[in-house]
């Protein structure tokens, strides 16, 4: 459960790298054909990277939905790194796929199944 936990924190990080390293790019002036659009494009990169800290934290937490949100996220991982290493990107290919098939199949594992089937627990409205 641990390394899952590890592994989905460690993609929310990237994510937010990412989004700093874009936003310095839009505040210093960098070219962009539509400047909302690299907003827009900003907006989406920090809300997936809070969804994606959300979600480690509920999954080290053990709550059952979490399991479908870091598997979603791992296979979005999935859609950008096979063609980043069949690209000629070895190394980024490689640094997004080990990690999202080690957490694929981990998640899948009976420890995690068992471990993470904790429900809300929000007591009953009548």
């Amino acid at each position: 459960m641990i390394v899952v936990t590890l592994v989905v924190a460690a993609e929310a990080t990237a994510l937010l790298l990412a989004a700093c390293w874009y936003g310095y790019q839009l505040a210093v002036g960098s070219p962009v054909l539509s400047f909302w659009g690299a907003v827009f494009t900003l907006g989406l990169l920090l809300a997936f990277s809070a969804w994606l800290y959300a979600v480690a934290v509920y999954l080290y937490r053990g709550y059952r939905w979490t399991r479908a949100a870091a598997l979603v996220a791992q296979l979005f991982v999935l859609t950008i790194g096979f063609p980043a290493l069949g690209g000629g990107l070895v190394l980024a290919g490689l640094a997004m796929l080990l990690p999202a098939v080690t957490a694929i199949v981990l998640l899948f594992h009976n420890k995690v199944i068992s471990y993470a089937s904790r429900t809300g627990g929000a007591t009953p409205a009548l």
